[in-house]
This record gives structure tokens, sequence and C-alpha cells, in this order.
């Protein structure tokens, strides 16, 4: 059993999978969409070591099945219902008191700039974002939240979320396991002594899009916008 010893336990999924396991690993996927807290969480990272312990986590909390392939599956699976649930939950929050929030004071569990940014998102890419936003950390939070401010049709956004949550927890779970796997066998190398280099990877590889999105996106806005005004 893992012990709390500082807050960056907190952005370590190492430490959630040691923690609590099974149960804790969709408490949190599920935590955020459904609560909205899920920004400053592991996801991405989370699912991707939680693939390299698969086998370990499916065997702790039903004794393992036998088999490499179906104890990965029901992760995956577990996890990918989580997080279709939380959206569904986004999706209804934002549907009945979605537009009160843009009156809200911000927090440290909420932050109103999240909520437009992932507006912006979701009118760019449309019924899309729902799958799109699912690889992109802070937009997944809020983006089913702001389908439901949006009025998305329930069915279609069911099926984008559906479609989303499986296509973003087998991705990252498998990649997890079979890269372990195929590093361990080709080069002798086991990932669980890197993890940390890992999601310092998986961090950037996850967050920098989004981050020269909001730069460039900005000054592309001021452009814009000077043009306007000279015109």
């Amino acid at each position: 059993m893992e012990h709390f010893e500082s807050w960056k336990d907190l952005l370590n999924p190492e430490f959630y999978i040691k923690m609590g396991g099974f149960w804790l690993i969709l408490f949190i996927i599920f935590a955020e969409t459904g609560l909205f807290v899920g920004f400053f969480l592991p996801g991405d990272s989370l699912l991707f070591v939680s693939g390299i312990y698969a086998v370990e986590i499916i065997k702790e909390t039903f004794g393992g099945t036998g088999s490499n392939l179906l104890d990965t599956t029901i992760l995956a699976t577990a996890v990918a219902i989580a997080a279709v649930i939380g959206n569904e939950i986004g999706y209804w929050f934002g549907l009945k008191a979605g537009p009160a929030l843009y009156k809200k004071e911000d927090s440290f569990f909420f932050k109103k700039k999240y909520l437009f940014q992932a507006h912006d998102f979701f009118e760019q890419h449309g019924a899309l974002a729902v799958i799109m936003a699912r690889f992109l950390p802070i937009v997944r939070t809020f983006a089913p939240i702001v389908a439901g401010i949006v009025k998305m049709d329930k069915t279609r956004f069911l099926i984008d979320n559906i479609i989303g949550a499986f296509l973003w927890s087998f991705s990252l779970i498998f990649a997890g396991h079979y890269l372990d796997a195929l590093f361990k066998n080709q080069f002798d190398i086991d990932l669980k002594a890197h993890l940390e280099m890992i999601i310092i990877i998986i961090v950037l590889v996850t967050t920098v899009p989004i981050i020269i999105k909001f730069f460039f996106g900005k000054k592309k806005e001021e452009v814009k916008q000077d043009i306007d005004i000279s015109e």
C-alpha cells in the first residue's frame, strides 16, 4: 500500500495504481469528466502506466484470467465504461446548469478559462470534438459540459462518447502493456524503471499542442482584430 508523502504524488499515476488499484483508476477516470476535477489529475499517463501494470491490477482485483490479452482487455473495457459514464454526467450537467457556469467565480477546482477553451474547441470541430477531446487534457474535462450547453443531440453525443472513450482507453492501455513487453523482450529494458521519463514524454505530447494553439491562436486572433480595425 502506498502512502501520501507530497503533492507530487498526485501527479504520479503509479501512486494511484499502488494505492487503490483497479477501483481507484476507474474513479479517477470517472471524476475527470463526471466530477469536473480531472484537469489536474493524470489522465493519459495513468492509462498508459495502467497498461504496464494491467495483468497485476486484474490479478489483485479478480484473481486474473491467465491471459495477458484478456486481463488487459478487461481493464481497458472497464476504464472505457467509466469514461462514458463520466461524460454522460458532464453532458447532463451542461444541459441543466451549464449556462450558470459562465457566471461562476474561479476556484481551485474550477477555472472558467478552461470552459471557454473547450467551447472554442467544440465550435471548431463540431461533433468530432467529443471524440477528439478524449485525447486532450483539460479539454476533455469540459467538452461534455459544452456539448450539453449547446444542446448537442443526445443520441449523437452518446455514440461519439462511446467511440471516443473506447479509442482512448484501448489505445493507451494496450500501448502501455505491449510496449512494455516489447522493450523487455527486444531491449531488456523494464519501462517500470523509467516511468518518470515516460510520464514527462506523455505530458509533453498531449499538452504542447494545446499550448501552441493557445498562444498562436491568440496571436492570430489579435492580427485578425487589427485587420478588422484598420479596414
